[in-house]
């Protein structure tokens, strides 16, 4: 059984680690623009950190569950990030820029996974709905946290003081990590290659298969919501255009820390299908209210089904991936996989949005990303079968230790 020092530490480092992160976001293109960056040279050089995400994700989850000390490999991950801030403070020029971002790519993928390991492996299957819904809730505290105190620094220091205050946030996130007992494989899940399910048979998994298209309709229906909305607020006023936008940042993140705990202990209760089908289809509603209001000052509340779908989409990939992988020894590779779709969807949707905008104004792009949300739901519903059942039936008799977290 996980000790209670154990769990507080794992909540501290989810906290720590959404503070880390959030300094590769949008504060990359602000920092770039001010050391004479052009919007073209930032655009290739954040693609360039897509991509290697993207490419990252299968390759990274494998890199996981071969590893036995998952701690170490969140270590590592750890440390790289702290390299990519510093090289980035340091010098933001063409070579250290690029591989910052390359080198930032493949240790947030080996890192999302490690998490996830090391929970399954704290509290196992049964307590693991639970404690995704607290890691959530404390990395959306930590990421609006983050955001202030970053978005501080910057306004007041520089805005490379906000990559020095990065690698520094690493340090706790270190130390929050060391204190964390050590854990291999969860209880129950394959310890040798031997018992381990190959890849082709989990690729051939029904379940994994409609989740992942599911996946993949729920990033093309939410990635560019907000960018769209945003671009519609900064042509349309001219003052108070960053509040609304950092509201409509910091509304779902209050959405998703209040949220998530109830969604991890729902769907241990009811399931996760019924959870899905709630959290999906928060999408097209509020595709539809952005595509229908006309006040500006109206997107931060409806930001409020963002943060709905963002809880539930939060808890639920890694807890599928337990339930249809953890008993075959791949449930890293798993999330690597979905982690893939998502990016795909993510992908398309800026693409696609942006091209219907184009041609047919904002109105029609919301009304696309409607109908993408609405396609994921009717998928959850019509055609992913429930998930729960099969992986508490595959694990009877294993005896695996719970924790409450």
């Amino acid at each position: 059984m996980a000790t209670l020092r154990s769990l507080r530490a794992l909540d501290w480092l989810n906290f720590f680690l959404a503070n880390v992160q959030t300094g590769f976001g949008p504060f990359i293109a602000s920092y770039l623009t001010t050391n004479k960056w052009t919007q073209g040279e930032i655009g290739i050089a954040l693609s360039v950190g897509t991509a290697t995400a993207m490419l990252s994700q299968v390759p990274a989850g494998a890199l996981i569950d071969a590893l036995r000390n998952k701690k170490a490999a969140g270590t590592a991950a750890i440390l790289a990030i702290a390299a990519c801030a510093l090289l980035l403070a340091a010098s933001p020029t063409l070579i250290p820029v690029f591989a910052a971002e390359v080198f930032h790519g493949f240790a947030s993928c080996m890192l999302t996974p490690a998490i996830a390991a090391i929970s399954f492996g704290l509290v196992g299957r049964h307590a693991l709905g639970d404690r995704l819904g607290r890691n959530a809730r404390f990395a959306s505290i930590g990421s609006a946290v983050a955001a202030g105190l970053m978005g501080a620094v910057g306004e007041y220091s520089s805005a490379r003081g906000v990559f020095w205050l990065t690698a520094g946030l690493t340090l706790p996130a270190l130390l929050a990590l060391s204190l964390i007992e050590p854990v291999g494989d969860a209880p129950g899940m394959p310890t040798s290659p031997e018992k381990r399910g190959s890849m082709s048979e989990l690729l051939r998994d029904k379940r994994v298969l409609i989740f992942a298209a599911c996946i993949a309709l729920f990033h093309l229906s939410n990635a560019a919501m907000l960018n769209l909305a945003a671009g519609e607020v900064t042509t349309h006023m001219s003052d108070n255009v960053q509040l609304i936008i950092a509201a409509c940042i910091i509304v779902p993140q209050i959405v998703v820390a209040a949220l998530s705990p109830w969604v991890g202990r729902s769907a241990q209760r009811w399931g996760r299908r019924p959870l899905l089908i709630f959290g999906f289809a928060a999408l097209p509603v509020r595709a539809l209210l952005l595509a229908s209001i006309s006040s500006p000052y109206l997107l931060a509340p409806i930001q409020a089904f963002d943060g709905i779908s963002a809880a539930v989409f939060g808890v639920m990939l890694p807890l599928i991936a337990a339930d249809v992988a953890g008993g075959k020894g791949h449930y890293n590779l798993c999330i690597g996989l979905f982690g893939l779709t998502a990016g795909i969807g993510a992908t398309l949707s800026t693409l696609v949005a942006g091209f219907v905008a184009d041609r047919f104004g904002n109105t029609a792009s919301f009304l696309c990303l409607a109908a993408a949300g609405a396609l994921a739901v009717f998928l959850v519903w019509a055609a992913l079968p429930e998930t729960r059942d099969a992986a508490e039936a595959d694990s009877e008799g294993e005896g695996e230790p719970s924790a409450s977290s």
